[in-house]
């Protein structure tokens, strides 16, 4: 959608000025023809539910926005500039009406009615690429002899179209009331977008040399293997996959006890995979800023800095992480401090042993943590990483 060099960009009629014409409010060099490819208009039609009826023009004035606002609108759900083709439909008009309509109900700013709009664009892309592409490279043979996987597309999104909507409005909701939670639970207003959490990055090593050496449909294997393997792990154990970068994953936890534990299953499930690549972690805890559910800061920095420095098949961490995880009682301070706790159980276990009291436990620590050389790192100082493990019989 774009404004027309004929169109005033307050969506009001074209003007009869030439001085109009001659400065646009937003002049686009370069617009996309909308296909007229008879399957993929029945296609488009099926899937949005309603034909071609509108111009951008019209469906903004139809939708009772400015043109301007409309075409911000459709740049930040990722569509391109269609100029003036009559190539929207009734779904294109109710969206722009809803986005419009939560502005003016004082629900959302423009600017924020602007990142939704953006957010779930990004974010629908990409699902909707992966499933057409998934479902297509799925199909073997055609129902019918002699079909193209062209024409075979038309019955599958039929067919699959109702349950996908299904499906993906429940894990919206689910994941909407998952976020919720967390935000209702956080201890003050600007811990809802200033929040500690540990960040972490784990990152293929030698990934550059493998895409000399691989195939692409082998390469395109091996990362979906990465990711998928990643993803399942991050979230089994309570974390959440911010993104996926091909052969580096960030993900984040809130607490250091449950990142720890999915950088280790990381690295143990690469570990079983003679055909991957080795994995190295780096986490940081800290002082985070989301926004449209990614994660920026010093913290996340940190984390990919220590990632790069990482040994293979190993988990750096940096100070506040390793604090945390001793404060919560998941790894000792020191391992001598260990070892001195256990000589002392041992002790009293040998004195109280014939009084039939219970001797005191000794601490069960999950993680251990040895400092490692201090170094600087770019733009970030001197920082004194830790190698995570996990510690004997954990």
């Amino acid at each position: 959608m774009t404004v027309d060099d004929t169109t005033s960009g307050d969506g009001s009629e074209p003007s009869s000025d030439p001085s109009v014409h001659a400065t646009p409010h937003h002049e686009v060099d370069h617009t996309a023809e909308p296909t007229d490819d008879p399957l993929a208009i029945r296609l488009e039609a099926l899937i949005l539910g309603a034909d071609r009826r509108y111009t951008p023009f019209q469906a903004a004035r139809t939708a009772g926005v400015s043109m301007d606002l409309a075409s911000r609108f459709w740049r930040a759900m990722g569509f391109a500039d269609i100029g003036q083709a009559k190539a929207l439909t009734e779904a294109d008009v109710l969206a722009l009406r809803r986005l419009s309509g939560l502005v003016e109900a004082g629900l959302l700013s423009e600017p924020m009615a602007i990142q939704v709009a953006r957010s779930t664009g990004q974010t629908t892309a990409r699902l909707a690429e992966w499933q057409i592409d998934s479902f297509l490279e799925g199909l073997t043979e055609p129902p019918e002899p002699g079909m193209t996987r062209t024409e075979v597309t038309y019955p599958l999104v039929e067919l699959l179209l109702p349950e996908l909507e299904e499906f993906l409005v429940y894990v919206w909701r689910r994941q909407l009331a998952a976020a919720t939670g967390r935000v209702v639970q956080a201890a003050d207003d600007d811990e809802m977008v200033d929040r500690r959490l540990a960040v972490g990055f784990a990152d293929l090593v030698g990934f550059t040399r493998l895409t000399r050496r691989l195939e692409e449909e082998e390469l395109g294997e091996l990362v979906e293997a990465f990711e998928t393997t990643c993803a399942d792990l991050v979230a089994a154990h309570g974390g959440r996959l911010i993104k996926t970068l091909g052969d580096e994953v960030l993900f984040a936890a809130d607490d250091a006890g449950t990142a720890a534990e999915i950088a280790l299953r990381l690295i143990e499930a690469m570990a079983m995979d003679e055909q991957m690549p080795a994995l190295r972690v780096g986490i940081a805890f800290g002082t985070v800023t989301t926004r449209m559910g990614d994660v920026f800061g010093t913290t996340v920095n940190l984390a990919s800095r220590l990632t790069s420095i990482a040994p293979k098949d190993a988990v750096l961490v940096d100070g506040a992480f390793a604090e945390e995880l001793t404060r919560t009682g998941d790894a000792p301070a020191s391992e001598a401090r260990a070892a001195e706790e256990a000589a002392a159980a041992a002790e009293r276990a040998g004195r109280e042993g014939g009084d039939g009291e219970e001797p005191m436990p000794v601490p069960k620590y999950r993680y251990g943590l040895q400092p490692m050389w201090q170094r600087p790192v770019r733009g970030l100082g001197v920082v004194e990483p830790w190698l995570l493990a996990r510690r004997g019989g954990s």
